[in-house]
Order: C-alpha cells, then sequence, then structure tokens
C-alpha cells in the first residue's frame, strides 16, 4: 500500500535505521543522507519518510510531503554552502531515466560545475 514502509526498500530500510546511513538532516517527515556514489562534492538525498515509488506519486498521494522535500533540498544546500553559488535538484522517475531505488527522492548535488544538459 502507498505510504506504508515496504520490506524490499532499500531507504524504508534506512528510514527505519535498520541500513546504515550517513544522515545530514531528519524531519517529521524527511530524512536526508550522502549518496554511497556521490557524483559531486555535494551528493545527498533526501527522502520522505514515507514509501511512495516515484516523485510523481508522492506528490498526488501528498503534496505537503513532496514540498518538505524540496525544502530539506534546500536546506542540504545551505548546510553544505553550495546555495550561493547553485546546485541541481534531481529527480529520476523510472528505471529509463536513470531510478534505481523505487522510493521517491531527491539528489541534491552541488559544489561543482553542472553542465547543461546533464549526461
Amino acid at each position: 500500500m502507498a505510504g506504508e514502509p515496504q520490506a524490499d526498500c532499500l531507504f524504508c530500510k534506512i528510514v527505519a535505521g535498520d541500513v546504515p546511513a550517513t544522515v545530514v538532516r531528519e524531519s517529521a517527515t524527511t530524512v536526508a543522507f550522502r549518496d554511497i556514489n556521490p557524483q559531486a562534492p555535494t551528493h545527498v538525498l533526501v527522502i520522505p519518510r514515507a514509501h511512495y515509488p516515484d516523485a510523481a506519486s508522492l506528490a498526488a498521494a501528498e503534496p505537503g510531503i513532496a514540498a518538505d522535500v524540496l525544502r530539506e533540498a534546500a536546506a542540504v544546500a545551505a548546510d553544505d554552502k553550495v546555495d550561493a553559488g547553485g546546485y541541481r535538484i534531481v529527480f529520476n522517475t523510472g528505471s529509463g531515466a536513470g531510478q534505481t531505488v523505487f522510493h521517491a527522492h531527491a539528489h541534491v548535488l552541488g559544489g561543482r560545475g553542472l553542465n547543461w544538459p546533464p549526461g
């Protein structure tokens, strides 16, 4: 059921504390942690505590929590001091877009030049 923890979901296990992560921020609705394969000096994932398979389903079911994810992404950028120089927030939706964990999450990337279009 949408919103409920999934036993086979890596990010649900991180939320539950069953899988370790380098957590940098937490709120009542979100958890933010460093990516284990960073693509930039700042590469943090911001996830909702509730399980939704992608950003679109999260926004449709829980627009307030989707806004919380964006607010926390901005706070991560400020905490890592990449907000002034610019940063990117990326939501991959579907395997064709590179999503590998099907729990909605935002990548916060910064601290280096980020070319456009992305590769």
